[in-house]
């Protein structure tokens, strides 16, 4: 099991990024949250087995189709509260 808090950098707001990573950790079977920040970045909270946590954190370079990822800052944290993956504000 591997928990990391994540910052995306870049063009992540306005392009579908959180919905597009929504999908993907419900694919991949990765708990937690994504919502945007005010600085304009997008920051997620990934739970899971490590496999599927490092699939989707490569996936989240490339992101949704309109993005434009620059970078993203990965931490160890602690799990989410609750099951599954959500948007939250």
């Amino acid at each position: 099991m591997e928990t990391k808090r994540v910052v995306i950098a870049g063009r992540v707001q306005g392009v579908g990024y959180r919905l597009w990573m929504e999908a993907a950790a419900h694919r991949l079977g990765v708990d937690g949250w994504v919502r945007n920040r005010p600085d304009g970045t997008v920051e997620a909270l990934v739970s899971g087995d490590v496999a599927a946590v490092e699939e989707l954190l490569r996936a989240c370079r490339r992101g949704p189709k309109l993005a434009a990822v620059v970078s993203i800052e990965e931490e160890l944290a602690e799990p989410p509260d609750q099951p599954g993956f959500r948007v939250v504000k």
